[in-house]
């Protein structure tokens, strides 16, 4: 009919399923039903590997601190017989292979005995760390220094002539003679009697201590002389 309004047509309304509820984890759940590890697990995992890996650098550290404590004298922080064994044959493979210069000095103290029966051995103890200072002070950072057992001491120079070694020897023997500590009250003081060898290529490491012993001995005989 002529100016009456049409009816709107209306949309048809079409239903529609629920969508699916996500759930939280959904996605490692569904990897670890699928034989594959989730996220939670990679981060377990991960952990446990930090942890792991800290646990063997700590491990490592502590190895490394107790391999050097073995080469060092527990009384006086110096190398000590081992230590100085591994020093020498560094030294006689570098000898070797550069024909650089290096010498082993000799020591053996004077009178320390006398100051153990005396006074005690925490008396020694006291005079042996400031030998060890004393001859610590009187050489290069990149020598060595070292006690081979007892009263006994060892010293490795590096890059000096014979005659320069010579030197050293003697004035070594001046320093620690002159290094007194004090004890009860009272001065105590030891003498050194210094031998020294050239290393040279061929050496061994036995030998070159046997002979420098014996110059050790050799020189301790000429001071008992009076020399």
């Amino acid at each position: 009919m002529a100016g009456q309004d049409l009816p709107q047509r209306s949309t048809p309304h079409v239903a529609r399923a629920p969508a699916p509820e996500r759930r939280a984890g959904h996605g490692g759940e569904a990897a670890e039903a699928k034989g594959r590890p989730g996220r939670s697990t990679v981060r377990r995992l991960a952990a446990e590997v930090e942890r792991l890996q800290a646990e063997l650098a700590a491990m490592r550290d502590k190895v490394a601190d107790l391999e050097t404590k073995v080469d060092v004298d527990p009384l006086l922080g110096i190398f000590n017989r081992r230590g100085f064994a591994r020093e020498l044959s560094r030294a006689l493979s570098f000898v070797a292979r550069y024909d650089t210069r290096a010498a082993l000095v000799y020591l053996d103290l004077d009178g320390f005995k006398a100051v153990n029966d005396l006074h005690g051995h925490a008396a020694g103890d006291t005079l042996l760390k400031s030998v060890a200072v004393t001859l610590t002070a009187s050489v290069r950072a990149s020598d060595s220094v070292a006690r081979l057992g007892g009263d006994e001491f060892a010293v490795l120079l590096w890059n000096l002539g014979e005659g320069e070694v010579a030197a050293k020897a003697l004035s070594l023997e001046q320093r620690i003679a002159a290094g007194e500590v004090m004890w009860d009250g009272r001065r105590l003081a030891v003498g050194a009697s210094a031998g020294f060898t050239v290393l040279a290529r061929g050496d061994e490491a036995p030998a070159v201590l046997a002979r420098a012993d014996r110059a050790m001995y050799a020189r301790k005989a000429e001071r008992t002389r009076g020399g």
